[in-house]
């Protein structure tokens, strides 16, 4: 009886220990499966694009819903990314910017790319002859549209805060490459020009400004001429001379690219192309018309280049007066120190003008 109660026992015993190991192995194989879907979900490579990069733009205020979207057309399984990231917390604390995503990257690398490594960019500009036309082309290039940057661009208390007003505003903006964050706000924009613009005016131009009595917004629209005159850099500092040696004697600077910009702003047609100047233009009364106001304009009539700015900080100091297109090589001017000079070389660059049948 004893023997077959032992054996009873060792039966029972080998029998649960068989549903044990039953059990241990069903719970690794199961846990294994767990692991390994985890493991995949998480660090095998969830990229759908064959290009080395992406640039992928996360907006302002976007919610994780609106990030799972934008990434949706980038990644083979949304699922997997959407579950991690939650589970990481990126769903309660998106990040704008742009990101710069590697072919190949897993959920793990995604989402740490997008927590953290918002790339600036490389934004430039030059030559705009206005606030708009800046805005307009700020608003390509980083996230604000141009109406919420002209806006920054004219507001009032800013202006005069910084001792700036609507006609010297474009003054601000240096003409040069910048490192900005795409989604940089349109007044974080603003304010990052106004430091730019304070660096670009350092004790060198500003004590060459008062040298030359002038301010540095004088400079500016002075410089802003003078990039109008010629597009030849190595010619801006003898234009520049020529319109410095004016001023000094209270001369009228009689000086075409204001005329245009007055008769352009005085009909706000901005589009308008004007190759001539005539006669009758000059008599426009007009802030901006050098012909008929003596001294420097109100402002910029557009952005002047970087080296426009220091050949007048650096003019030539000659005795020319009068300059005039040189037809015999073009870009290039003939200058004059008397009217009498001048005059004779008028008479070839209009005798060509007329010649090639330009009136307007």
């Amino acid at each position: 009886m004893e023997v077959l109660k032992t054996k009873i026992y060792t039966n029972t015993f080998m029998y649960i220990k068989k549903i044990l190991l039953i059990i241990v192995i069903l719970s690794l194989i199961i846990g294994g499966f767990f692991s390994y879907n985890i493991y995949n979900k998480v660090f095998n490579s969830n990229t759908a694009f064959e290009e080395d990069t992406i640039t992928v733009y996360i907006p302002t205020g976007a919610t994780f819903k609106d990030a799972v979207n934008i990434m949706k057309p980038l990644v083979n399984d949304v699922e997997s990314f959407a579950w991690l990231a939650t589970k990481k917390g990126y769903a309660e604390r998106v990040k704008a910017g742009r990101f710069i995503i590697p072919r190949g990257k897993n959920n793990n690398e995604l989402i740490s790319i997008l927590r953290s490594q918002n790339k600036a960019i490389k934004l430039s500009f030059n030559n705009q002859e206005r606030l708009e036309n800046l805005a307009g082309r700020i608003g390509e290039q980083i996230e604000p549209d141009s109406i919420s940057l002209l806006k920054a661009f004219k507001d009032e208390d800013f202006l005069k805060e910084n001792n700036f007003n609507l006609n010297t505003a474009l003054a601000m903006y240096v003409p040069n490459s910048y490192q900005v964050y795409w989604n940089t706000s349109a007044e974080a924009f603003r304010d990052k020009m106004l430091v730019e613009y304070n660096k670009f005016w350092n004790e060198e131009r500003l004590a060459k400004a008062k040298k030359i009595n002038l301010t540095p917004k004088q400079v500016n629209t002075m410089a802003s001429i003078v990039h109008k005159e010629t597009v030849k850099t190595q010619e801006r500092p003898r234009v520049a001379g020529v319109y410095m040696n004016r001023y000094k004697i209270g001369m009228k600077l009689d000086a075409d690219p204001t005329v245009i910009y007055a008769m352009k702003k005085s009909t706000n047609d901005w589009n308008r192309v004007i190759k001539r100047v005539l006669l009758k233009d000059l008599k426009l009364q007009h802030p901006y018309n050098t012909y008929q106001n003596t001294g420097i304009p109100p402002g910029p009539i557009a952005m002047p280049d970087i080296s426009a700015i220091d050949a007048v900080l650096n003019y030539e100091n000659h005795k020319y007066f009068y300059f005039v297109a040189d037809v015999k090589n073009f870009g290039f001017h003939k200058f004059a120190g008397t009217l009498r000079e001048h005059n004779r070389n008028s008479a070839s660059y209009h005798k060509w003008v007329n010649t090639n049948g330009i009136m307007r």
